[in-house]
C-alpha cells in the first residue's frame, strides 16, 4: 500500500493550487478573463488532491482515477477562464511599464501552477518513489539567449527552450552560453532583484551541468543524484 498522504507529488500539487489562489485573489489583470471561473475551477481541485491523499492507491491506480481526469479539466477551464491558450499575452500587452515586473511575478506565479497540474499524471506514472523531486518537474532545455543581469553582474538571465514552451532563468553561473544542453527544474518562481526566474538549473560545485542528455523537454537523462539536492531544498522550503 502506498502512502500517498506522504506523496511529494500531491504535496506540491495542493500547495501549487494555494498560491494560484492567492496570486489570483489578489489580481487585477487587465483584459477580458473570467477571475470568478478561473477560483472556482481551482478551488475544486483542492477536494480531488484531498481524495487522492487518502486514497492509499498504488501510482499505477492513482493514475486511473477520476480525480485525476478532474484535474486535468479543472486546468483546462482555468486556462479558459484566463482568456485561452495565449492567456499571458494579453495581459503582458494591456500592462504599463510600472506594472509589468510585477505582473511577470504574477504570470510565472500561474504558469508554475498549470505546468505542475497538467504535469502531476506523469510524475505519478513514474511510481513509488519518495523524494521532494517528484512534486516537480524536471526537463532538458536548451539555452536560448544569454544576457547580463541589469541590476547584477554576477547574475545571468537566460532564455530557455523546453519545447513546449521557452522560460526564463536567472543563474549565477557566468559560464553558461547560448547552445548549451542544460538540465532545468522548474520550481517555484523567485524575483532576483527585478528578474522573474522560473526554474533553477540542475548542477554541483557551483557550476551548471551543461551537456545534459535526452530529448528536449523530456527528463534529462545520467543527472548525477548530488546535482538534484538544491532542488529538494527548494521544493521542501516551498512546501513549509
Amino acid at each position: 500500500m502506498w502512502d500517498t498522504s506522504n506523496d511529494y507529488r500531491l504535496l506540491v500539487a495542493e500547495k501549487s493550487v494555494e498560491l494560484f489562489l492567492r496570486t489570483v485573489e489578489g489580481a487585477n489583470f487587465k483584459g477580458k478573463w473570467n477571475k470568478k471561473q478561473a477560483l472556482q475551477a481551482a478551488r475544486k481541485m483542492t477536494s480531488e488532491i484531498q481524495t487522492l491523499y487518502y486514497s492509499y492507491l498504488e501510482p499505477a491506480e492513482m493514475i486511473k482515477t477520476p480525480q485525476i481526469s478532474l484535474l486535468e479539466e479543472q486546468a483546462m477551464e482555468i486556462v479558459e477562464a484566463l482568456g485561452g491558450e495565449t492567456w499571458h499575452r494579453q495581459f503582458l500587452e494591456l500592462a504599463n511599464r510600472e506594472e509589468k515586473q510585477k505582473l511577470e511575478e504574477s504570470l510565472a506565479k500561474i504558469k508554475f501552477f498549470l505546468n505542475t497540474i497538467s504535469g502531476l499524471k506523469g510524475r505519478i506514472s513514474l511510481g513509488e518513489v519518495k523524494d521532494p523531486v517528484m512534486g516537480i518537474d524536471i526537463k532538458k532545455g536548451e539555452i536560448l539567449s544569454v544576457s547580463k543581469h541589469p541590476q547584477a553582474d554576477q547574475l545571468l538571465v537566460c532564455n530557455v527552450n523546453l519545447q513546449e514552451r521557452a522560460i526564463t532563468v536567472v543563474t549565477n553561473d557566468l559560464e553558461v552560453r547560448e547552445a548549451n544542453p542544460v538540465a532545468v527544474a522548474l520550481l517555484p518562481p523567485e524575483v532576483f532583484m527585478g528578474i522573474t526566474s522560473e526554474g533553477m538549473f540542475l548542477g554541483f560545485g557551483g557550476n551548471v551541468l551543461k551537456d545534459v542528455k535526452g530529448d528536449l523537454g523530456k527528463i534529462p537523462q545520467g543527472i548525477p543524484l548530488e546535482a538534484l539536492n538544491e532542488s529538494r531544498n527548494l521544493v521542501e522550503n516551498f512546501l513549509q
